[in-house]
Order: structure tokens, then C-alpha cells, then sequence
């Protein structure tokens, strides 16, 4: 009997709601900025301090998670994390030191964030998925662009309705008694436990676990070795500093400081999270038709001229088509990455390869945190980063470039993952 609804769609859609919770969260963190600088007497570079702890905390995480996921399992690490997270934003409401800010979001919201990370939901979704698994990828990275509409501006709103303590409680409550539940009990590592096939059937490899046996020692090493590996590293990390860390830090008050009140900052981040989504579906679906590294190259020098626009951005006109040009290629880099990552290590450890790549995206935000804040500490302007992020924007489009095609082609012309 043709089954017309895969399980797998509703694991897409579990990670997609993990995604806009958690990163959600995650990405809220400028809205704090202001608050946390009234209330602990902070200055913005020390501010930048506590996210660019937490991106060092998420990023170091990755390898460890990768691990952790190839044991564990994706549903055990993206649940307890996702309860980590939420019982951890909510302790912040009762913090009355700068150091406890510190300690439960520079790290305990940060660990929990880096188990509920591309890791352990890019696993769990190339189980599920031997077909159509860009877009799957595409669809579950959406959560990300969902989580930057519905809850960066909410917590903007909720901050200026009520105060920052009261959105914390209101963050966390949503993530412990929603969100973890529904994670606990859907998601499901591979579709063997529901007695079913993955989207376009089971792919048989002769000798892969040969294979994968072969090369359990030597992986470790050999990847380090690998070009590939260093070309897709490289620019994900560049990735890193021009979007979570750069812009989901500082754009907010880089808008605030322009003049722009906080209706028209909310809708700045609105659009660019709308077309985020817009971005990172588009992608997914052209991933699976298209050149990833030529794709690539392409996202990262629409992102580049995208910040030149923003650099003159004196007028909300600008700002709002900065937002939406800067929000089609936000995170839509991330599915050709994974697909390119999936396509050239498919013989070794798909979390461990997968954990040091977002571990290098993670540093890259933990710069990109940092040096923007301290460059504005001390020239009381944001202009030496965005000229900064320009250029090193095009060389991650060049080093992509320069990747090889990976792909293979079937008979009848499909792309194989």
C-alpha cells in the first residue's frame, strides 16, 4: 500500500519548530543588548563579551555533540537540549551580577543550543531522506529564518511592553512546557522505529560498512587532509561572522543608534527574516537541481553587496531594502554547505564532519560578536567591520569557487546525495 504522507515530513517539521524555538532564542540576543547595558551597567564591548562566549561554548560543543549524536541518537540530544535551553533563559530573570549572565547564557543556553544545532537535525534528516533531501534540508533550516520573524521582534516588543526579565520567563516557559515535549515524543532517529523505508527508498552501497570500518581510524586525520574540508570550513566561518555574529548582534543597535525607532527596527528584522525563509527554501529546492559551490559563490557576494547598502543606510527606505536583500541570503548558504559536506565525507562520520564544520561557523559568530562591539567601543562606529566583513565575504565566494563538483550523476541525470 503507497504510503501518500511520509513520517519523515513531520521529522522535518519537528526540526523546523526546534529550530525556531531555540535558535530563536539564540538569535534574540541584540534585543537584550540595551536592557542588559541599563541593568548591569555594562558597556557594549563587554556586552559583546557574554555572545561571543556563548558562540565559543556553542562552537566547541559541535565535535562533542557530533559524537554524542552517533551514540545517542538525534532525538535525546535535540530534546534535552532544547529543556536545557529553555530552563536556563528562564534562571536569567533572577540574575543580579554581570558574572551569573555570564555563566547562564555565555554557557549553560549556549550548550543547550549547541545540541540543538544543525548537528544532531542534519543526522536525523539524512536518515529520513535519500530523495528531496535539499529541500528537507531547505525546510528544517527555515526554522532558523521562523525563529529570527517570530521571536527576535517578539522579544523587542514583549521588552517594551513589559521588561526584559518578564520576556525571559515568557522564552524559557515556551520552550520547556511546548516545545520539549513535542520533541520527546514525535521525533524518531531513523525510519526503521516506525517501520518504514526512508523518502526514495533504502540505498544500497556495496561494502559501505566495509568501508566505514576501513576508515574509522584513519578518518579522524585524513579529513584534515582534505581540501574539501578546509574550503568549506573557511568560508562557514566567514558565514558565521557576517550573520550571527555580526548582524544578529549588533544590527539591532546599530538601527538604534541611526535613529530608527524600535516599530521600524522591528520591521526591518521582520522583512529580513520573512525573506530569510523565502532564502533558505529557495535554496534547499536548488540544491538539489544545482551547483552548490557555484550557489555558494553567488550567496556570498549578494551578502557582500548587501552590507555596502546597509553601510549607507540613513534612511529607513535603505534599511528595509538592506533587510530584505541581506535576508534572501542570510542563512541559504547553509543547505549547499551541508549538502556539499553530506556529498564529499559520505564514507566517514556524517556528525563528526558536520560538528567541525559548525564548530568553524561558531568562531567565526564569536569574532563577529566581538570585534564589531570592541571596534565600537573605541571609534563609536560599526563602519571598520561591514568593510571588514566586504572583504573577506569575497574571498569565501572565491575559496568556494574552488571547491571540485561533487557531483554524480545517475542515468537518468539525478543528482545522488
Amino acid at each position: 500500500m503507497k504510503i501518500k504522507f511520509h513520517y519523515g515530513w513531520i521529522i522535518v517539521f519537528v526540526t523546523f519548530l526546534t529550530f525556531l524555538a531555540v535558535q530563536g532564542v539564540r538569535l534574540s540576543f541584540g534585543a537584550f543588548v540595551e536592557p542588559w547595558e541599563s541593568e548591569f551597567s555594562m558597556d557594549r564591548g563587554t556586552i559583546s563579551l557574554i555572545s561571543t562566549l556563548s558562540f565559543i561554548v556553542y562552537g566547541l560543543s559541535q565535535p562533542i555533540i557530533g559524537r554524542l549524536v552517533d551514540k545517542l541518537g538525534a532525538r535525546i540530544i535535540l530534546s534535552f537540549s532544547t529543556f536545557l535551553v529553555g530552563i536556563s533563559i528562564l534562571l536569567t530573570s533572577f540574575v543580579h551580577h554581570p558574572w551569573q549572565l555570564f555563566f547562564l547564557y555565555g554557557i549553560m543556553v549556549s550548550l543547550g543550543v549547541g545540541g540543538a544545532s544543525n548537528v544532531a537535525a542534519t543526522v536525523v534528516v539524512t536518515n529520513w531522506f535519500n530523495e528531496k533531501r535539499g529541500l528537507a534540508f531547505g525546510i528544517m533550516e527555515a526554522g532558523f529564518g521562523a525563529g529570527q520573524m517570530f521571536l527576535v521582534p517578539g522579544s523587542l516588543m514583549l521588552i517594551h511592553w513589559f521588561n526584559w526579565k518578564m520576556t525571559v520567563i515568557i522564552l524559557g516557559a515556551f520552550l520547556i512546557f511546548v516545545v520539549f515535549p513535542i520533541v520527546l515524543l514525535i521525533l524518531r532517529n531513523h525510519p526503521k522505529e516506525k517501520g518504514l523505508s526512508p523518502i526514495g527508498g533504502e540505498v544500497i552501497e556495496e561494502d559501505i560498512d566495509a568501508k566505514k570500518a576501513l576508515n574509522t581510524n584513519l578518518s579522524i586525520w585524513q579529513v584534515f587532509l582534505k581540501r574539501e574540508f578546509w574550503f568549506l570550513i573557511l568560508p562557514f566561518a566567514i558565514c558565521g561572522f557576517t550573520t550571527t555574529g555580526l548582524m544578529d548582534t549588533h544590527l539591532i543597535p546599530f538601527s538604534h543608534d541611526h535613529g530608527f525607532s524600535t516599530s521600524v527596527t522591528s520591521a526591518a528584522i521582520s522583512i529580513l527574516a520573512g525573506f530569510n525563509i523565502l532564502g533558505i527554501l529557495i535554496s534547499g529546492v536548488v540544491a538539489d537541481r544545482w551547483s552548490s559551490r557555484k550557489m555558494l559563490f553567488f550567496l556570498y557576494v549578494v551578502r557582500a553587496i548587501s552590507i555596502c547598502i546597509l553601510l549607507y543606510s540613513y534612511n529607513s527606505g535603505l534599511l528595509l531594502v538592506f533587510a530584505v536583500l541581506f535576508g534572501l541570503v542570510d542563512f541559504a548558504t547553509v543547505a549547499p554547505t551541508q549538502l556539499l559536506a553530506t556529498q564529499y565525507f559520505k564514507e566517514y562520520s556524517i556528525g563528526f564532519i558536520l560538528g567541525w564544520l559548525f564548530l568553524s561557523h561558531q568562531i567565526g559568530s564569536a569574532l563577529g560578536a566581538y570585534l564589531p562591539g570592541l571596534f565600537y567601543s573605541e571609534t563609536g562606529s560599526y563602519n571598520i567591520s561591514f568593510y571588514l566583513s566586504i572583504v573577506i565575504l569575497v574571498g569565501a565566494a572565491i575559496l568556494n569557487l574552488l571547491l571540485p563538483e561533487p557531483m554524480k550523476y545517475a542515468k537518468k541525470g539525478k543528482l545522488q546525495n
